[in-house]
């Protein structure tokens, strides 16, 4: 490396020709969620490390792996790994949970996850993400889903699937575990050892595994049957039921997929993503899921949730590449005694509503002309000594005083 410096493993400088096409996600995101009524929270990138302890669950790769966590004046802190422990954290700390239901927010930012950087994953990612509070009907679980679909179709993703699952409550999982493991009893020295550990702590979290020869055994025919038969309690079936129903009728979608369970402890009920083929073994764009006890867990009252988040990185990977966009005017200023001239010219078509690149270089007219032809810039604003400053059309050569031009409608606005 040398005496140069670089940025570290797993983190990506975001250049003008990539971030046209984050502000396009953005842009998109923030009217969409504006016409849903979803308000913005930004939320600390710096937690305490208990939040993630308790919200998300020791036993995930998340917590025992991937948190970039230290001490500091005998504090333990954490970087934010995922969104939804802080947001609720807000929530409860400043009074949300007492205003009326359902309370609708949105957020985006960077997470940190220590692991190994591969395609649309890395160390430091951006999440987009929605949370909503207070609703424990059906309608809430369906709402965010349609939201979710109606983003990535906006945004002319391709080749999208949702895939759905109920995985019940805390304790209809309990009730279940034990014949989750039996049925793994004759394959456990064949899994992985994340595995192998999970199959006593928490065996409902072998199945997020993404070792290909662990979801080999789990997609075989005696796990999936296991899993197909009803296991979860009678009000979560009809929960789901009505979920799945809601979005047929919507025109969305869907197919049920009884080894989902997400990566987070948190989740209750229905959990989905959303996936495309254009992606490989990484698949996932979306995910989400309800979460009723989060909110109680983190010490507020008892409220339900339901939310989803999406990387940025691998969205945006998805998206074709967007060419620069041009300025409308080129301000070409002959030399250093006109530069105020020139910067009062780029001021009132700022004004007006142009967008406009000012030339500070004071190369010869003919060669800023040239330079802004090959930009595909239309029009160049001439500032030159003892002339009228004029605005030069460059598809008909045809030149404007500047005043008339001010006063000419922008073309195609």
């Amino acid at each position: 490396m040398g005496n140069n410096l670089q940025r570290p493993k797993g983190t990506q400088d975001i250049l003008p020709d990539v971030a046209q096409q984050w502000q396009q996600v953005e842009n998109t995101a923030n009217s969409l969620f504006n016409q849903w009524g979803y308000g913005e929270i930004r939320t600390p990138n710096l937690e305490y490390t208990e939040l993630f302890l308790r919200g998300v669950g020791e036993t995930t790769d998340v917590v025992n792996k991937e948190m970039y966590r230290f001490e500091k004046s005998k504090r333990d802190y954490s970087l934010r790994p995922e969104g939804t422990a802080g947001v609720v954290r807000a929530f409860i700390e400043n009074g949300l949970h007492r205003t009326p239901k359902p309370v609708r927010l949105w957020y985006t930012g960077p997470m940190f996850r220590y692991e190994r950087p591969q395609a649309g994953r890395q160390r430091q990612f951006h999440q987009l993400g929605i949370e909503q509070f207070g609703i424990a009907g059906p309608s809430a679980d369906t709402e965010v889903i349609a939201l979710a679909w109606a983003l990535l179709t906006t945004l002319g993703l391709p080749d999208l699937a949702l895939e759905i699952n109920d995985i019940g409550s805390a304790a209809d999982r309990e009730a279940f575990r034990n014949q989750l493991r039996n049925a793994l009893t004759d394959h456990k020295t064949a899994l992985c050892d994340t595995c192998q550990h999970r199959y006593t702590e928490n065996p409902f979290r072998m199945l997020d595994c993404k070792n290909p020869s662990c979801q080999t055994i789990y997609s075989g025919q005696p796990i999936q049957a296991l899993l197909a038969k009803p296991w979860t309690n009678a009000d979560s079936q009809a929960h789901f039921a009505t979920v799945t129903k809601a979005l047929t009728e919507l025109g969305i979608p869907w197919q049920r997929n009884h080894t989902l369970v997400r990566g987070l402890d948190y989740y209750n009920g229905p959990v989905f993503e959303i996936t495309t083929t254009k992606l490989g073994a990484q698949n996932t764009v979306c995910g989400g899921g309800r979460y009723d006890s989060l909110v109680e867990t983190l010490g507020g009252p008892e409220t339900p949730g339901v939310g989803w988040a999406l990387g940025l990185e691998r969205l945006i990977s998805l998206l074709p590449a967007s060419a620069p966009v041009p300025p409308d005017v080129w301000v070409a200023i002959a030399n250093t005694s006109l530069l105020t001239q020139g910067m009062q010219a780029a001021t009132q078509l700022r004004n007006k509503g142009y967008t406009v690149d000012t030339d500070l270089s004071h190369k010869k007219i003919g060669k800023q002309i040239d330079a802004a032809a090959k930009r595909g810039i239309k029009h160049v604003v001439l500032v030159e000594p003892e002339r009228e400053i004029t605005v030069k059309t460059l598809t008909t050569s045809q030149q404007t005083p500047l005043t008339d031009f001010l006063n000419q409608p922008i073309a195609g606005r």
